[in-house]
């Protein structure tokens, strides 16, 4: 890969996409072809679900690969290593960490011709601030000259960078707030031609893309077929897609032998999280419940079972992939006679029924790995209800109010995380987010003390050390469970070259890809 110019401050040197020959002579090496279509398939589809009037949005077509048509200050590669994009300098003003200054790329063009400088960068963080969840930090955005960009924070952050890679930080001209990235005017290779919502997207090469040569291929069509696995798969055996995205674990084993493919895989790239409601009269206000649960589930089982074994892995009940090295694995693997004997402390010696754990099929693979926890569990005399809710209205339906005043309490239910650096990962278990269950307490107050010292903190080895005595809190109290996870995959025509996969389906770039 033709790397950007890397920065060391905040990298954190993870493992990145690996390749999986299907049969097969490679020829990845060979010298690049210009021109050629490519087709794709997407199967998980972005469940904002645009309309007519945000079919050109960011935030509406992250499943389209917002990299194709944006870019952001900087960009989270394969390895999970934050590296320049179209800003061409980042740096804290001092030692607080909450001042940034960007310095960024001249020449920079959108789709329409006009220059990127500091007021577009101005105008798309007013509205990400507003926005995205992870740009609310940001109290202020400047521009103290043309190409010069200063971020005030809340707090300090020293991994900020990262939040500046997200998809909700793309750089759009600036406009309006209710008029800015309708348009759908970026920076990135590909200019947008036509949309048909939520069920394609057609782009074309942009001349004046600021990487100069890139990108190699004329068009790029994205084509929703969420749900349809099987179809997305018999149009690639028929010619119609040249990439199916985001198969599923048991896809990747019926199509590895295949000589006419190849897979892309990215691991670590997602988990599932089991919220644990803490409201008033929910058992897992008792943290001995929380305990028990955690160590009765077979967290093997499921890894071996939902994913065949090396598509998943273990999770270490907080928000970080195995492949970060800051992750540090449970102490204590299942122990089914420990769980009895909580429960046993808690009131409960001859077992507990817990309330129905609801999940929604956001991976084709989640039905089968909520029926093995389920049943892992019955070995320490857990009942656990489980239902499947649908997919629309989910997120609604399992977060009730932020208030908890109000009575309308979240649910015990499951969601999808992906993989993204400590600093984000680790905020996740905050006391008021539903995904900690509105954690709180003494313990909690000291995990939130640690975050702070960690996000003042430059040096990558000692974060390292304060993140482990997070971890090491989250695994005494159990606030919320992430028992397992699997990796993304892609299947490909082996006449796509260059195309790898990514941790974060959202940054996967088609710039260097080829077709032959």
């Amino acid at each position: 890969m033709n790397s950007l110019t890397r920065r060391g401050l905040g990298r954190m040197g993870l493992a990145g996409a690996t390749i999986l020959a299907a049969g097969g002579t490679r020829a990845e090496d060979t010298a690049p072809k210009r021109g050629g279509t490519l087709v794709y398939a997407q199967l998980t589809a972005n469940r904002l679900s645009a309309d007519a009037k945000t079919a050109k949005h960011p935030y509406y077509i992250v499943d389209a690969n917002t990299r194709n048509q944006w870019n952001c200050l900087t960009w989270v590669n394969e390895k999970l290593e934050w590296e320049y994009e179209l800003a061409k300098n980042i740096e804290p003003t001092d030692d607080k960490m909450n001042v940034w200054d960007v310095a960024l790329r001249e020449g920079v063009l959108f789709h329409n011709g006009q220059e990127m400088t500091a007021k577009d960068v101005v105008a798309s963080f007013e509205y990400h601030r507003e926005k995205g969840p992870f740009q609310r930090q940001i109290v202020k955005i400047e521009a103290v000259s043309k190409y010069l960009a200063r971020f005030t924070l809340d707090a300090g952050n020293s991994e900020f960078p990262f939040i500046l890679a997200e998809y909700t930080s793309i750089i759009m001209p600036a406009a309006a707030p209710n008029v800015i990235g309708l348009d759908g005017v970026g920076t990135g290779p590909f200019r947008i031609v036509s949309t048909d919502p939520n069920r394609s997207i057609i782009m074309e090469r942009f001349e004046g893309y600021w990487r100069k040569g890139f990108p190699y291929l004329d068009r790029v069509e994205c084509h929703n077929r969420e749900g349809q696995q099987e179809a997305a798969l018999n149009g690639l055996r028929a010619g119609q897609f040249d990439v199916v995205f985001n198969i599923d674990p048991r896809a990747v084993k019926q199509l590895s032998g295949d000589p006419a493919y190849d897979i892309a895989s990215a691991r670590g790239a997602y988990e599932f999280v089991l919220q644990l409601p803490k409201h008033p009269g929910s058992p897992f206000l008792d943290k001995r419940i929380r305990q028990a649960l955690a160590l009765a589930i077979d967290r093997e089982a499921i890894v071996r079972v939902a994913y065949g074994g090396n598509n998943g892995w273990v999770g270490n009940d907080s928000h970080l992939v195995f492949i970060d090295p800051n992750f540090v694995p449970r102490p204590k693997g299942r122990d089914v006679a420990k769980a009895k004997s909580l429960l046993a402390e808690a009131g409960f010696p001859n077992g507990i029924t817990l309330p129905t754990l609801y999940y929604s099929q956001q991976m084709a693979e989640v039905p089968t790995y909520f029926q093995v926890l389920q049943q892992s569990v019955k070995d320490a005399g857990i009942t656990l209800p489980i239902e499947e809710r649908p997919t629309d209205g989910y997120f609604q339906f399992r977060t009730g109010e932020s208030d908890l005043s109000k009575g309308k309490y979240h649910k015990f239910a499951m969601t999808a995380v992906g993989a993204r650096n400590p600093g984000i990962s680790l905020f996740r278990m905050r006391n008021a987010y539903v995904e900690s269950g509105h954690w709180s307490g003494p313990a909690q107050d000291q995990y939130m003390e640690l975050y702070g010292q960690a996000m003042i903190t430059r040096e990558a080895d000692k974060r390292k050390a304060i993140y482990a005595r997070m971890q090491a809190i989250l695994f005494e109290e159990v606030p919320a469970i992430l028992p397992a996870g699997g990796s993304n995959f892609l299947v490909k025509r082996k006449a796509i070259r260059k195309l790898a996969f990514h941790p974060q389906a959202w940054s996967v770039r088609l710039d260097e890809v080829w077709k032959a």
